[in-house]
């Protein structure tokens, strides 16, 4: 996002941007609320609405087709998702991946296997 401070993105927003990056880019309107959730029961109107958002936040940018409205991206996945995980990282473990490590390891959301496949990985990059 040239020129843009990355701003988190709301949930029902994440939402939309995950089709979006899930789609060859272009993607329509019409696309878009074909592959909402099905328990998703937005109006396009609200889905205009959010999509109208996320173009003036510098997430997306639209032009016409025909009578169909398209969208591209302007942030990648990747970018989004490294973003989400510094703010993460600084609010919640002051920077500190060992105070990550180890909440997950005392809440047991983190299994054997995958602490030795950690430890291969980090042999790796020494």
């Amino acid at each position: 996002m040239e020129g843009n401070t990355l701003k988190r993105l709301p949930d029902s927003e994440f939402e939309l941007m995950k089709i979006v990056w899930a789609n060859p880019s272009p993607i329509s309107t019409n696309q878009i609320m074909l592959q909402l959730e099905l328990g998703k029961q937005w109006k396009p109107q609200t889905v205009l609405t959010l999509l109208t958002r996320m173009i003036e936040r510098g997430f997306l940018r639209s032009e016409r087709a025909g009578k169909e409205r398209i969208y591209y991206p302007l942030i990648t996945r990747d970018e989004y998702v490294a973003f989400e995980s510094g703010s993460f990282m600084e609010r919640f473990h002051q920077n500190s991946f060992v105070s990550l490590m180890n909440t997950l390891y005392e809440k047991s959301q983190i299994s054997e296997k995958e602490m030795d496949e950690l430890k291969k990985w980090l042999d790796g990059k020494e």
